[in-house]
């Protein structure tokens, strides 16, 4: 069975490209396939993701394995074919190739050809330019203002809660509380 997936990017409006696989080649060779078509180095982590219809992330197949102790399943690119987690048309995956980012391509099972079958995965189109392979990580860091010492006083306090003066009778008799064992809680 041949697969033929449609690739695109949020990050590029123009960006496109259509690969064809066999349904048995490994999530590895899909990988390898589009970073190849893409420009992209294969010496970065990467990940795909099986996703739900509204792309949301539902499994994931890694590059390695992290060694992670979990009672989750562990999908390894290299050992998991594609026709193991993958089988309807429509199926979307995220393809996550800039982890320190969370840069990803979407990636669409767009066609499946039964009684055929490919000996090495193909990109069939590609159009426009996909996006920068990695990017300057401060542009996706947001550093919150602190507010400037020497202005302190034009903070609206009506914003906080409580009022500026002391009311001794607004706080409970804490007498009560230790009284209470622990086992009362």
């Amino acid at each position: 069975m041949i697969y033929k997936f449609v690739i695109v990017s949020d990050e590029s409006d123009n960006f496109k490209m259509q690969i064809a696989i066999d349904s048995t080649a490994t999530f590895m060779q899909l990988r390898n396939i589009i970073l190849d078509s893409a420009g992209y180095s294969k010496e970065q982590m990467d990940s795909f993701y099986i996703c739900d219809d509204e792309w949301n992330k539902e499994k994931e197949v890694t590059c390695v394995d992290m060694d992670t102790d979990s009672d989750e399943d562990i999908w390894i690119m290299d050992d998991t074919q594609l026709d193991e987690l993958i089988e309807d048309e429509g199926q979307r995956l995220k393809f996550v190739f800039d982890y320190m980012t969370e840069r990803f391509f979407k990636v669409k099972l767009k066609e499946v050809i039964p009684g055929k079958s490919l000996h090495d995965p193909l990109c069939e189109s590609k159009a426009g330019n996909p996006p920068a392979e990695s990017v300057d990580i401060t542009e996706f860091i947001t550093i919150p203002k602190i507010p400037d010492a020497n202005k302190i006083e034009a903070i609206d306090k009506s914003e906080f809660y409580g009022d500026e003066e002391y009311d001794e009778d607004e706080i409970s008799d804490f007498e009560e509380l230790d009284s209470l064992s622990s086992d009362d809680f």
